[in-house]
């Protein structure tokens, strides 16, 4: 079903990124789905572990099911926008453009996918401080998560990634600055460090830099 029908009353819009596709859902205030709407996103693979996607094509994606899921239907009536999407890593520098995470220096492909496993001896480095925050994630770290893959980054792609870095977001919050234009706390400090509101503030990715450089 996609092409929501002209109804009283007020509408929310979820949008749901998965490792393949952009799904979104107009549902009305009871909950009722009245439209759906998908679309594919590009994945790349260049070698074995490595699983790279774009935020831009992303995006796109998102833009286009958006808009199919809301025809028909009067814009000012929606009261909510909600974004669900993989533990994947996007990269940007200081101006929020897309930087490589892959050998080749492609800009395109700035997105460490949830299923990338490159960072396997930087995850089990980290575990094996045995820091007290560990206790926050089960004890241990999965290479899935996010701070191993930044570790790889500034171990691996230092001069094309890490040292010209100025946002790293999970998939969700970029995808909530990218409709809002606002920045937020990331789940990735949040999770992983112990830091006060006024660091992140005041210090953001440089504190997080900062973090990681003490892992050797």
């Amino acid at each position: 079903m996609s092409g929501g029908k002209q109804e009283p009353g007020k509408y929310y819009v979820g949008v749901d990124v998965g490792t393949g596709s952009v799904r979104a859902a107009l549902v009305d205030e009871s909950g009722v789905l009245l439209a759906f709407a998908d679309q594919p996103i590009k994945k790349w693979e260049p070698q074995f572990n490595h699983h790279e996607q774009s935020s831009e094509d992303i995006w796109a994606a998102c833009c286009i099911v958006t808009k199919k899921v809301v025809q028909g239907i009067d814009l000012n009536q929606i009261r909510g926008l909600g974004f669900d999407a993989t533990c994947s890593l996007v990269v940007l520098d200081k101006e929020f453009r897309p930087l490589p995470v892959n050998h080749e220096g492609d800009s395109c492909r700035n997105v460490l996918m949830w299923l990338d496993h490159r960072a396997v001896s930087q995850v089990h480095r980290i575990n094996e401080t045995k820091h007290s925050v560990l206790q926050f994630v089960g004890g241990v770290m999965s290479v899935e998560m996010q701070a191993p893959k930044l570790l790889w980054l500034k171990e691996n792609l230092r001069e094309t990634c890490w040292d010209k870095a100025g946002h790293f977001f999970d998939l969700p919050d970029f995808l909530s600055w990218k409709a809002t234009g606002v920045t937020a706390r990331m789940n990735i400090l949040h999770l992983y460090f112990l830091v006060s509101d006024a660091i992140f503030r005041h210090q953001g990715v440089a504190f997080l830099k900062l973090a990681l450089a003490q892992v050797e």
